[in-house]
């Protein structure tokens, strides 16, 4: 039993100096092949001066900036030709006479251009308010103004001197168009609210 195991031990140990041994043979391998694509081809010290020469002045700018280009450069555009004139009609069919009993279309008077109308649409003379309540004390007023204010609607609460005593007006508005006053007496009819339309002057 200790034979075996002993044995075993052994094959254990052995079985990784190989593995080390192979691991460090394929290291050495791959440090020493070649590397590919490199030029092992070495410049001549006249070449590499001459480059560094041409590109210290060299200026990319140059054919754009109308500079003639410096000796060395050979960035050089090639003159483009003039396009080429449209050729002129056959003689043939420029000195052909008009067929006999032909008529020759006048040519067309010149319209001038038109201009849309200028349609200002006229200004409204009035701003409009939609009156929910008239009120001769301020509390029923302000209780009104909360009920529409829960409606979704935001009213304000006025006074006026009429026939000798003050009255609370309940509004909304103003309102520059009458069609939006007309849309909002909807709104409230259909929340079983009355209203009426009332007119102002600018």
């Amino acid at each position: 039993m200790k034979a075996q195991r002993g044995g075993f031990v052994l094959g254990l140990i052995v079985g990784l100096l190989v593995g080390l041994g192979l691991s460090l043979a394929v290291a050495l391998y791959v440090t020493k092949v070649p590397v590919p694509f490199v030029d092992k081809v070495p410049r001549p010290p006249q070449n590499e001066a001459a480059e560094a020469e041409r590109l210290k002045r060299w200026d990319p700018n140059g054919p754009l900036s109308g500079r003639p280009a410096q000796r060395g450069e050979s960035a050089s555009t090639p003159a483009v030709p003039p396009p080429a004139a449209s050729a002129a009609a056959p003689p043939a069919l420029a000195n052909r006479p008009a067929a006999p009993g032909a008529a020759t279309a006048p040519p067309a008077a010149a319209t001038p251009p038109q201009t849309p109308a200028a349609t200002a649409p006229s200004a409204d003379p009035f701003r409009y308010f939609v009156q929910v309540g008239t009120y001769s004390r301020a509390e029923d007023a302000e209780q009104q103004r909360a009920r529409l204010a829960m409606l979704g609607f935001t009213a304000r609460v006025s006074e006026r001197e009429q026939a000798g005593r003050t009255v609370y007006r309940v509004r909304l508005g103003p309102f520059e168009r009458k069609d939006e006053a007309d849309a909002v007496q909807e709104r409230l009819k259909g929340n079983a609210v009355e209203s009426a339309l009332v007119r102002v002057e600018r």
